[in-house]
């Protein structure tokens, strides 16, 4: 599976998600697109999107994308708050369903 990291995730945190194919947004020289045209972007080449940003699944119809969205619930975007966070996460990437978000962490 290949998974896109937020531009608001530490980059860092792609060394922790193994297991499938990771890139960033920053990476991908999206970083500053706006949420609609960045997951209609990313459908075309990602599963699942991961996200620390709360407020996409109620800013975003997501059902109208082909790609799954996870949103990260941590104390902070911090790598250190991000890591306690990875074996959900790395738990839910497989299990989780295009067009629909999933949750992860507290």
């Amino acid at each position: 599976m290949k998974v896109l990291l937020d531009e608001c995730v530490d980059t860092r945190l792609v060394s922790e998600i193994t297991g499938f194919e990771v890139a960033t947004v920053v990476g991908k020289g999206w970083a500053g697109i706006a949420n609609g045209k960045l997951l209609a972007l990313a459908q075309a080449e990602f599963d699942a999107f991961v996200t620390v940003d709360k407020n996409l699944a109620f800013q975003q119809h997501l059902p109208k994308f082909s790609i799954a969205v996870i949103v990260v619930r941590a104390s902070s975007n911090r790598l250190a708050d991000l890591i306690t966070v990875v074996p959900d996460l790395l738990a839910a990437i497989p299990m989780a369903q295009k067009g629909a978000v999933s949750y992860v962490g507290r």
